[in-house]
């Protein structure tokens, strides 16, 4: 991505962040009326979903404008860590309502009044759905354009609230035209599990970035895959990587004939950049030059050679 496409992907990615947080003050005000009018805890259960997304959607606005901020004097590694600790304080807003909602249901269990005005909670549902909809093929849309990896993860959240508009509908419709007065209360429940999950998932993902937990072994694979084509590369060992926010880190030391000149070595080194750049765009990488044979410490973890199997010593400049 060139300079210019950098700065307008910016303004796109904000749109869309904007536009989800305008979808879920919509929602908000709509199944907020719903939820009063039906007296449905399965309607309850989606307005406290819809009120998460209004927070999730504002945390991604916050994170794709600061994710956008250049490193500055006391954050050389940028600002990407702060998408985490919003998440972790989301997960705590999260966890407090699946269980408001699951108190609230299980106290519906011994209740036998029906849901009132099951047409009207279905037409809202319904309402919500196509909103939903009409949301994620727009995020699509910016996504293919920008790449963001924040709207990205919003369109991911907004899938799950079609799924629980659903559950909505169906909780209605087995209560009033089926009898089943349970069924509201028991869809409550489901909804409240499914908050906790993804407050539990929420959660981890926000700890592996703050622990700076290693890329999947597929892309660490992939990514030393391109950095041993480099003809005079001799290994590579103390391969590192983390995440923060939308960014990637990675570094490694790299062996070379210690009999070159620093120039000769530097140029390798360079090499090697330019190849990861042009397959990893948006990885910062780091690279430690090594005599080959050099032994750095006595950690085996450091010291380990991580130079891909196929790879054999090549001694061509």
């Amino acid at each position: 991505m060139t300079r210019e496409e950098r700065r307008l992907a910016l303004p796109l990615a904000t749109r869309a962040a904007l536009a989800s947080v305008a979808m879920a003050l919509f929602l908000l005000a709509l199944k907020g009326f719903a939820a009063w009018h039906t007296g449905s805890v399965a309607m309850l259960g989606s307005l406290a979903d819809t009120g998460l997304d209004l927070l999730a959607s504002l945390v991604t606005l916050y994170g794709v404008r600061l994710a956008a901020t250049p490193a500055d004097h006391d954050h050389r590694f940028g600002h990407g860590k702060a998408e985490a600790l919003a998440a972790l304080f989301q997960v705590g807003l999260i966890t407090a309502s699946a269980a408001g909602i699951g108190w609230r249901a299980l106290m519906a269990l011994g209740e036998t009044a029906p849901t009132q005005d099951a047409e009207f909670g279905i037409g809202v549902s319904i309402v919500a759905i196509g909103a939903t909809v009409l949301l994620l093929w727009y995020q699509r849309r910016i996504i293919r354009q920008t790449g963001s990896v924040a709207i990205m993860a919003d369109n991911v959240h907004y899938q799950s609230d079609v799924l629980l508009n659903g559950s909505v509908i169906a909780a209605l419709v087995l209560d009033q035209y089926m009898g089943w007065h349970g069924a509201d209360a028991l869809f409550g429940i489901a909804i409240a599990a499914w908050l906790a999950w993804g407050a539990f998932q929420a959660s981890s993902n926000a700890i592996d970035q703050l622990m700076d937990k290693e890329w999947p072994e597929d892309q660490r694979s992939a990514f030393l895959d391109i950095a041993a084509r480099q003809p005079g590369l001799r290994g590579i060992h103390d391969f590192r990587t983390r995440r923060s926010g939308s960014h990637d880190f990675a570094q490694f030391h790299m062996e070379v004939d210690p009999t070159i000149t620093v120039a000769r070595a530097h140029d390798l080194v360079e090499s090697v950049e330019r190849n990861l750049k042009r397959a990893f765009p948006k990885v910062e990488v780091l690279i430690h030059l090594d005599p080959e044979g050099h032994t750095d410490t006595d950690n085996p973890l450091v010291e380990a050679d991580v130079t891909p199997h196929w790879f054999s010593k090549r001694v061509g400049y």
